[in-house]
Formats: structure tokens, sequence, C-alpha cells
């Protein structure tokens, strides 16, 4: 094992066998996340609505939280692809 490299975390390559890399475990994960967030926000205001008589509010404010954490999951993804990417250029560099 490298030095400096995390044993909880493994090996970043595919497992031989066809398996995932952590990488991209995460990858999918956080686009699972991104995609959910929105509908999940908007249905928990909605539900909120529905039982507090205060339609559309809530509502609206479930799908403005919900773009709020889909905007920091996506930002979250960008620092993984650009560490990704600078990991990439150190490895080809002689």
């Amino acid at each position: 094992m490298e030095q400096g490299q995390d044993p909880q975390d493994g090996p970043d390559e595919g497992s031989g066998s066809g398996g995932l890399s952590k990488r991209d475990t995460r990858a999918y994960q956080s686009a699972a996340e991104a995609a959910f967030v929105l509908p999940i926000g908007m249905l928990l205001g909605a539900g909120l609505d529905w039982w507090l008589e205060t339609s559309p509010w809530l509502m609206l404010l479930g799908l403005v939280f919900g773009f709020t954490a889909m905007i920091r999951i996506l930002l979250r993804m960008r620092k993984l692809v650009e560490a990704a990417s600078e990991e990439h250029v150190d490895d080809e560099s002689p």
C-alpha cells in the first residue's frame, strides 16, 4: 500500500472483476442524490401544504431547498472531478 493512502479506502482502481472503483461509486451516489433532492423537497413541501392548508407556499419553499441542495451536491461533484483530473495529470508527469 502506498504511503498517504487511507487503508479503509482501498485501491481506487476497479476490483478486477468488473466492479466499480470507489471514485465511480461516489460519482454515482452524488448523481443519484442530485436527481432525487429536488422532487423530495417538492413532495415534502406539498405534503406540509396539504396538512397545513398553505398551498402552494411550502411546496415552493421545498423546491428552493431542494434546488439549493442539488447545487451543493453538484459543486461537491465538481471538486471530486477536479481532484481526479489533477491526480491523473500528476500520474502522467515524468
